[in-house]
């Protein structure tokens, strides 16, 4: 008989590894610093951030959600702005949009350290594509 809890954790493993791959060249494109990038990830031990920056690792379910939802964001910009360097730019302008008040999209996802703020951002950009 197969050992299908092992077959769900190694999917996992991969999921995590794709995730942070993926999260990681996104900081990059937006320029992020660490402490931005640990900030969005939910506040890791720094240790644990530069093993998975250079191992990969597990992730936690809150981890995982946040890594979607910025990559929500970026596939999202990319869609709304038809020039990459306005996309990749936008996380760090200053916004008028009602919820962010002139701060900019990365300051408001990093201030409380929720994932809720992230998730309002995805929200906000899903509404301006219309999807």
């Amino acid at each position: 008989m197969p050992d299908t809890n092992r077959k769900v954790a190694l999917e996992e493993i991969d999921d995590s590894r794709i995730a942070l791959q993926t999260f990681f060249k996104i900081a990059g494109v937006w320029h992020l610093s660490v402490d931005e990038q640990i900030k969005l990830l939910g506040k890791p031990p720094r240790s644990s951030f530069f093993k998975w920056k250079k191992d990969g690792g597990d992730l936690t379910q809150d981890t995982l959600e946040r890594i979607s939802h910025i990559i929500s964001i970026y596939k999202c910009l990319r869609i709304l702005f038809t020039d990459q360097d306005v996309a990749d730019a936008w996380v760090k302008r200053p916004n008028q949009a009602p919820f962010l008040g002139g701060a900019s999209a990365l300051d408001f996802m990093t201030q409380d350290g929720f994932v809720a703020s992230i998730y309002e951002v995805r929200r906000y950009l899903d509404a301006q594509r219309g999807g």
